[in-house]
């Protein structure tokens, strides 16, 4: 019988580690501003692997979940985990919803033709259900990309956090490090494979509910999270100077290196893909968790982007729908390019800020004063 909640004392935040997540954040709007100009010809896109960010954040969640709520299971009930969970999540999962239907019949055109002819009883149906985080159908689809959440893509993302959540609730937390161990590595060779074989030579993938794209999902998920669980319990740390700085960077240069490999051996690229999940970012991780702040404006730095990272990745995606409509739509010169991206990323910055401090944190105070 699982023992009844009690009020959890809060931790200690890895400040690093939130500022690395702010640092990927910034890099994803940026790898999605770009993304279009790429004509869909992943070679060609400019920040090469930004797309990787995703397989990191699932990596710090498993870490961050092991460290937060693996000692409190004799204080903490399924219904207590998956409260504290819910608050930390779903506030700006609404917001994310809402932004993409007041965005939504902006984006209307060529480019994505089924936005013109959804009636707004549907779009509001869609609404509400992002609002849940209930992944659609296929045949649910208003948007013509078959997104699972076709008024806020990056949340699909967020439905296989549930689901490592869950995984983590009902069976992760009762395992040995031996088992965990594993389970990591079948995971791995699940990655591995996916890696190796996709035919377009990356990771890219996992935002619909069809075979193909959950295989992608669920590989891309398994293996970081699970590590992330085990690399907090091995307490496996590095320590470096000038912690956030330098992890800031191989994160960077992580992300935003050119295309590996050639046409004619795409797996060469995947097998970068592999090699960043698998090696790079648990290093930095462990380089994250085990060093000292820096302290002065690179701490400040680093809370703010940490601070900023959840919201501005759920909400910034209904501004690339529209921006990818307009490129596509009016074939903009490069200097209108550089104006309208540069204020694409201004604005959803500003977005994520509002929405942070004027609904999540009021909004997560609330409920966790109410019911957690």
């Amino acid at each position: 019988m699982e023992a009844t909640s009690v009020a959890l004392p809060p931790k200690r935040h890895y400040p690093i580690l939130d500022g690395l997540r702010g640092v990927a954040a910034i890099i994803v709007v940026t790898f999605h501003t770009l993304e279009v100009y790429s004509h869909g010809d992943h070679a060609k896109q400019i920040l090469n692997h930004g797309y990787l960010a995703v397989d990191f954040f699932f990596l710090l969640s498993g870490f961050v979940v092991a460290y937060a709520y693996d000692d409190r299971w004799s204080r903490m009930t399924l219904a207590g985990f998956a409260k504290r969970r819910l608050i930390r999540l779903q506030p700006m999962v609404v917001m994310g919803s809402i932004i993409g239907a007041i965005f939504f019949y902006f984006q209307s055109g060529p480019t994505f033709p089924l936005v013109a002819g959804t009636p707004v009883w549907k779009l509001l149906l869609v609404m509400l259900i992002g609002c849940t985080l209930i992944p659609l159908p296929v045949s649910m689809d208003i948007r013509g990309w078959q997104e699972m959440h076709p008024l806020d893509g990056p949340a699909w993302s967020l439905f296989f956090e549930y689901v490592a959540n869950i995984l983590y609730a009902l069976v992760l937390r009762k395992i040995s490090n031996r088992w965990l161990s594993l389970l990591v590595l079948l995971a791995a060779g699940f990655l591995l494979q996916l890696a190796l074989t996709a035919p377009s030579g990356d990771v890219i993938g996992g935002w619909s509910i069809t075979a193909t794209q959950l295989h992608i999902g669920f590989a891309r998920l398994l293996y970081p999270f699970l590590a992330g669980v085990l690399l907090m319990r091995l307490d496996w740390r590095i320590n470096v100077r000038s912690g956030f700085a330098v992890c800031s960077v191989l994160l960077a240069l992580a992300l935003c290196l050119p295309r590996a490999g050639s046409p004619q051996h795409v797996w060469e690229n995947g097998l970068y893909d592999a090699l960043c999940i698998l090696i790079v970012f648990p290093l930095i991780v462990a380089a994250g968790a085990g060093s000292a702040e820096s302290g002065g404006w690179l701490q400040r730095l680093s809370k703010f982007l940490g601070d900023l990272s959840y919201p501005l990745y759920i909400t910034h995606y209904p501004l690339i729908y529209m921006q990818t409509a307009w490129v596509i739509q009016k074939h903009p010169t490069f200097e209108q390019s550089v104006v309208v991206d540069v204020l694409l990323i201004v604005v959803a910055i500003s977005i994520a800020y509002a929405s942070l401090k004027l609904y999540d944190e009021p909004v997560r105070r609330w409920l966790s004063a109410k019911f957690a």
